[in-house]
């Protein structure tokens, strides 16, 4: 039976970030309750868990999703499927109303990151989760900017290969595109850069995340506490989000200047590191898989802080 105090909800994508995500709704969230489950393989696990669950399923995808009686009463829509997908998807469910939470690199709607920028974008009809790289390092470099203006930020994920499925393979370039405007429109460097690495070590590393920085001159300290505070924001809803030593400044003064050369500038100031590792809460996936758990809490974090936002209003 709905609980009328809950927030109904649909997932589309059945696979590991779907399934996931379907738990965290179910076990975590106080605000959101689960609608349907929306696959396109009739055998997946996804979509034999949720019907074990009670979940309502369809393997037709958009289409049975629509056709679902539960449709009419579902507020938000997750998709957690492919960066091509999701533009058919998005024009669906727009033309019906749905507020749509993209987990795909397609980046329809404006850059999400829960602890940074949400409130910027409360009313946008499609809100995209950017990239699990993107989630992990761009408060931090967002933390970095509001002390000292950064004028370079780049990033590098690495993830482990077992967590890194046939729908993250296939949009690495949308990965590092998405995240490099990321790194510019939301955590505003001036330019940024983004790589990842998909690391085959056995048994499977956990997700780890360095960001490097160029910015203004500052007082190292007040760049270092920024930091920790946004990371402790972060691990509000990504329990195994951590740093894994203490922030790093480098000076670089006139003499040691550095030419970037897609600016065409050289720069003086500080150098900034820091180093992250992301831990899953193994709700349904491996501990290891960090980079799809920063995800799915990212995307529960942000559909609650609208149904919180749209409480307030009401």
């Amino acid at each position: 039976m709905a609980d009328s105090t809950k927030t109904r909800v649909a997932i589309i994508g059945s696979g590991n970030i779907g399934t996931d995500l379907m738990i965290k709704v179910m076990r975590v969230s106080r605000s959101l309750e689960m609608a349907a489950m929306v696959g396109i393989d009739a055998g997946s696990d996804g979509l034999a868990r949720a019907g074990r669950l009670g979940v309502a399923t369809t393997a037709d995808g958009i289409d049975g999703l629509v056709a679902m009686p539960e449709f009419e009463d579902i507020q938000i829509v997750f998709d957690a499927t492919s960066a091509g997908a999701h533009m058919h998807h998005d024009s669906i469910l727009q033309a019906h109303g749905k507020q749509v939470i993209d987990l795909t690199p397609a980046a329809v709607g404006p850059y999400v990151v829960p602890s940074v920028n949400q409130e910027q974008h409360f009313g946008a009809p499609n809100l995209n989760m950017v990239t699990c790289g993107g989630q992990a390092t761009i408060p931090v470099i967002a933390a970095i900017n509001d002390v000292a203006p950064v004028t370079y930020g780049e990033i590098v994920a690495s993830i482990a290969s077992r967590s890194a499925g046939p729908g993250t393979r296939a949009n690495i370039d949308e990965f590092t595109e998405t995240t490099r405007k990321a790194i510019e429109v939301v955590g505003g460097a001036r330019l940024g850069k983004a790589i990842i690495i998909l690391n085959p070590a056995e048994p499977p590393l956990l997700m780890r995340d360095t960001v490097h920085c160029l910015c203004d001159d500052a007082d190292p300290q007040r760049i270092a506490d920024a930091v920790e505070r946004k990371v402790a924001e972060v691990q509000a809803y990504v329990p195994g989000y951590r740093l894994k030593q203490a922030v790093q400044v480098e000076k670089i003064g006139h003499n040691s200047r550095l030419h970037i050369p897609d600016l065409d500038e050289d720069f003086s100031g500080l150098k900034v590191s820091v180093f992250l590792e992301v831990e899953g809460a193994g709700h349904y996936l491996p501990s290891y898989a960090g980079n799809l758990d920063i995800m799915t809490s990212a995307a529960l974090r942000t559909a609650e802080n609208l149904v919180r936002q749209m409480d307030d209003a009401a």
